[in-house]
């Protein structure tokens, strides 16, 4: 059954079969629809597997990397549209001490706990529930007590809405037992649609970022990013940035750093501008809106050709970029970074905005 529902001009159609894992499990994929935005989501790992925007001559197009079936999201480590948790991003060593204890946690980047372990929620079946009456998809699924070596039991919950030109993404989650949380979402962009991103404009609302070390852990430090190719308060093309000589590039190949926000350009619900891509080619531009602290920029460094995606296509260092808002990574190990700590008494909560539009002619 395909129940549709509409509400200005957006429409959604729920439970459509996808295809089965191998363990012969179904999984489902939703659509979500305005006049000018589609975007279709899957339950396995609470993807993002197609997002459709109209370019400057009103031809719509794909602007994300994905597969052709499920096969291809079951086998993908690369975590191509994938909600991430139970924490996104690195945490040293793959330990962190709460209230005194001292937990280990399933490592996946050599001693490295990276989106939440080896089977974090990327590779996990989300039950997904759509909501005709506000136009969205509910996800939703429990995190048993130490899967990953993470402490409590978790209901995660991600809901995705189309409203206009926007794509909400919202986060909840709660615990029976103190634990850490950080959910972000995953997904490979690249306005163009194909080829390079090289030659796509980025700014990224920071003044500071986080340097890290050869494991590409956070030192701890918030350094300012004035003189350095980490500048991007400006409309910046990625290709005159990506390729310098500055240590922080040579050491993650590109980038893959966080930026710390700053607080201006907020809107109503307290986020604020993240980040914003222009494509000059397609005319497609891209903001992403947050109330997280932080925004991961990363210029699809380990994207090496092996990668076999939508048509077949062979995904490449730069073939597209992932903005990830979320808390700073490794935050369980700095005191001195916001905390990512969720006890049982609280509800954690996170919105981000993926606002699609077109570049202005006149800029």
């Amino acid at each position: 059954m395909h129940a549709r529902a509409r509400r200005e001009g957006t429409e959604i159609a729920a439970r459509e079969p996808y295809g089965q894992l191998s363990s012969g499990e179904s999984v489902d994929r939703i659509r979500l629809e305005s006049s000018t935005l589609r975007v279709e989501v899957i339950a396995w790992g609470a993807r993002i597997a197609s997002i459709i925007s109209a370019d400057a001559r009103g031809q719509p197009g794909e602007v994300v990397l994905g597969f052709d079936d499920v096969a291809g999201y079951e086998h993908d480590r690369d975590y191509l549209g994938a909600c991430v948790g139970r924490f996104a991003n690195r945490i040293a060593g793959g330990t962190f001490t709460l209230d005194g204890v001292r937990h280990r946690l399933a490592t996946n980047e050599g001693p490295t706990t990276l989106h939440g372990g080896p089977e974090g929620f990327d590779r996990r079946l989300w039950q997904a529930d759509p909501d005709p009456a506000t136009s969205a998809v509910r996800l939703q699924r429990m995190s048993d007590d130490a899967e990953m070596g993470f402490p409590g039991q978790l209901e995660a919950i991600v809901t995705y809405t189309v409203d206009g030109n926007d794509l909400v993404v919202e986060y909840e989650a709660r615990t029976d037992a103190p634990t850490v949380v950080n959910l972000t979402n995953h997904t490979y962009l690249n306005l163009t649609g194909t080829g390079t991103v090289e030659h796509q404009c980025i700014v990224v609302d920071g003044s500071r970022f986080l340097p890290v070390d050869e494991a590409l852990i956070p030192t701890g430090e918030l350094r300012d990013v004035e003189g350095t190719p980490f500048d991007l308060r400006s409309a910046t093309r990625i290709g005159d940035r990506i390729r310098g000589a500055d240590t922080q590039l040579r050491r993650t190949h590109g980038f893959d750093h966080t930026w710390v926000l700053d607080d201006s350009a907020t809107e109503p619900g307290g986020v604020r501008r993240a980040a914003r891509v222009e494509d000059p080619q397609s005319g497609r531009s891209l903001e992403v809106w947050t109330d997280r602290p932080g925004v991961q920029f990363y210029s699809g460094n380990l994207l090496d050709g092996t990668l076999r995606g939508r048509g077949g296509a062979s995904y490449r260092q730069t073939d597209a970029l992932c903005l990830e808002p979320h808390n700073f990574p490794d935050a369980p190990n700095h005191d001195e970074f916001p905390s990512a700590v969720l006890r049982p008494d609280e509800v954690y909560r996170a919105r981000d905005i993926y606002r699609f539009g077109l570049v202005d002619p006149g800029r």
